[in-house]
């Protein structure tokens, strides 16, 4: 059964950090492009960053800069660095993973929240 398991969401203050992490278990880690993705109230879902051993990684200009995305093979976790934190990047955040890009998700976790106060 594949999983996809987020944590590190919580309420932070304007200009602070987060760590996000997404246990993956289930199907081949090390093949997957494996991404966050944000979803506010009242807005659409969107990328915000994706890593792919055969592709490298991906950021979305609006967190470019602020957060790094990374991957830990021998614990199937990938994690997200969010430094800088801004009212705007408060959201549910999901981690997904896929086969084949990081677009088109196969496989979706049940998010983490996180606020970020001015």
């Amino acid at each position: 059964e594949v999983q996809l398991v987020e944590s590190g969401g919580a309420w932070v203050q304007a200009g602070g950090s987060l760590r996000l992490s997404c246990a993956a278990s289930g199907f081949a880690f090390d093949d997957y492009a494996i991404g966050w993705f944000r979803q506010a109230p009242g807005k659409e879902r969107e990328g915000v960053s994706c890593i792919m051993s055969s592709a490298g990684t991906w950021y979305a200009d609006s967190v470019k800069g602020r957060f790094t995305i990374s991957s830990d093979a021998s614990k199937k976790t990938v994690y997200l660095q969010m430094d800088s934190l801004k009212p705007e990047d408060t959201a549910h955040y999901y981690c997904a993973a896929d086969p084949i890009y990081c677009t088109g998700m196969k496989y979706w976790g049940q998010g983490t929240q996180v606020t970020v106060s001015s």
